[in-house]
């Protein structure tokens, strides 16, 4: 049992997105030189993570979501704004950045960006909503996969972006089934997965920790779990990434990167056996990730921190549970029966504010309140049906026994 506690930098880290725009965006930065292509991913990942430490509000007021923001020397546009101005009218999709060209990574990006700033029902989306619809629905192919645009690159990483986009657009289960062919897309996926348990970007390729979760996540959204072939197989490949350091890798043989804690703990949890790893070993890990003067999280320790593993971390730490309230007397969490293992400083709003934090949802990786909301569906597995859910923020998914023949909606 342990009785070891470690400091969770909420201040820092908070501080440490909100200062990422105007870096980025200054006109001498390399950073925003090189992540131009990808900004508007690199939004959504600022905001997620944001938004799994703040109330809704406040990160809407803090990074001007929906709001414009003005001072007596400049003014700028709302991210919302920003998000319309990427839309691509000759595809029908939005881009990583104004006047790039469509394609569904940076879709996906788009429409989780509006959701989280619950504007998918605005006059100003619903006027291109078909449009967007269109361009996703053309991107899939004959044998179900889908491009990620015009340019015809296959990846498992596209079913999932559509999958995900159509359903958070409420039309995945088009009645004409004239949008796309989710039965396809799904025994699509089904063929990728290998001999060794894991899945890869298409039908041979190599398997990987990121490529796994797109796989399960858009059969979780396509009620198509049943299709998964030799789940222990599948959880036991996922588990053997931990590496010594308590880490996750993507591959064997690969360092422990803290962007696997999402990857790997996301299927874990749809697949219902996050409790195949260590969880305080991977949260100590994490831990570790963090700069402490600065904010922020790397992808090792000790090494430069970036908002991607920052939002990864971030999450891993939301799925592992340990970010939220404080437990009771006699409650068991990571850190044992004795209390957490992270400890928030006085200075941060200390243990209370764990109170205020969002959870995030393994399925659409977006806070779970959002995720509510919209109604969005999807399918997790349990043994059968005297098993226990040991997450309570999927109980609102189908459930899908692996032990029994039949799938069942209890």
């Amino acid at each position: 049992m342990s009785t070891t506690t470690i400091a969770f930098y909420h201040n820092l880290h908070v501080q440490y997105i909100q200062s990422l725009a105007s870096k980025i965006d200054s006109p001498t930065s390399y950073e925003g030189a090189v992540t131009e292509h990808l900004r508007m991913s690199g939004i959504y990942w600022s905001i997620t993570a944001l938004s799994l430490l703040l109330p809704a509000e406040q990160v809407d007021q803090t990074m001007h979501l929906t709001s414009c923001h003005s001072s007596s020397e400049s003014s700028s546009s709302s991210i919302v704004d920003f998000v319309y101005e990427c839309f691509d009218e000759k595809s029908g999709g939005f881009g990583g950045n104004k006047m790039h060209d469509g394609h569904i990574l940076y879709t996906l990006s788009a429409i989780q960006i509006l959701a989280m700033a619950d504007a998918l029902q605005h006059d100003r989306f619903l006027q291109i909503k078909p449009f967007v619809i269109r361009f996703i629905g053309s991107l899939q192919l004959s044998d179900g996969s889908f491009m990620g645009d015009k340019w015809g690159e296959i990846d498992t990483r596209f079913s999932y972006c559509a999958l995900s986009s159509l359903s958070l657009l409420g039309v995945l289960n088009d009645p004409t089934g004239t949008i796309v062919d989710v039965n396809k897309a799904a025994e699509f996926i089904s063929s990728c997965q290998n001999f060794d348990g894991g899945f890869g970007c298409y039908p041979g390729a190599e398997s990987h920790a990121g490529q796994i979760f797109t796989c399960v996540g858009a059969l979780s959204i396509a009620k198509r779990l049943d299709l998964l072939k030799d789940v222990d197989l599948l959880c036991w490949w996922l588990s053997e990434r931990q590496c010594d350091s308590g880490g996750l890798n993507g591959r064997p043989e690969k360092q422990a990167d803290v962007c696997y804690s999402w990857w790997i703990l996301s299927s874990l949890s749809i697949l219902g056996r996050v409790d195949w790893i260590s969880r305080e070993k991977l949260a100590t890990f994490i831990f570790k990730c963090q700069d402490e003067d600065d904010g922020g999280i790397a992808d090792r320790p000790r090494d430069m921190v970036d908002v991607f593993h920052t939002f990864f971390g971030i999450a891993g730490l939301s799925l592992l549970g340990i970010l939220h309230c404080p437990l009771e007397k006699g409650e068991e969490g990571v850190g044992g029966e004795e209390g957490d293992i992270v400890t928030i400083l006085e200075s941060d709003g200390g243990e209370e504010q764990k109170r205020q934090y969002r959870r995030i949802d393994p399925v659409y990786a977006l806070p779970t309140d959002v995720v509510q909301k919209l109604k969005l569906q999807g399918q997790i597995m349990m043994p059968n049906k005297d098993s226990s859910l040991a997450d309570d923020r999927l109980q609102s998914y189908h459930v899908y026994y692996s032990n029994i023949a039949t799938d069942s909606d209890e």
